[in-house]
């Protein structure tokens, strides 16, 4: 059985919360986009073009709003709880 080498990318700690926020918006776009596109539509003909046509729209929407959400519960709100 052969081994699958891992990919590593160094970057610097200040871009943590703007790559962490790209991927949690990227995902929860797909997972949302998805969900309402079946519960709206159903599983019809051309389904991803639709997919993909209705998420790249929600996640040009998702990333700067989860980007500004992130900063404002961390720096204003988990900020004044005291964890133990």
């Amino acid at each position: 059985m052969t081994k699958i080498p891992t990919i590593r990318i160094r970057t610097r700690r200040k871009y943590y919360r703007l790559i962490f926020t790209f991927l949690m918006a990227l995902l929860m776009s797909a997972i949302i986009s998805t969900a309402l596109l079946l519960i709206n539509v159903g599983f019809v003909d051309h389904f991803f073009v639709t997919l993909f046509h209705a998420w790249k729209y929600a996640f040009l929407v998702a990333w700067p709003s989860a980007y500004i959400c992130a900063y404002m519960i961390q720096e204003h709100v988990l900020s004044r709880i005291e964890f133990y």
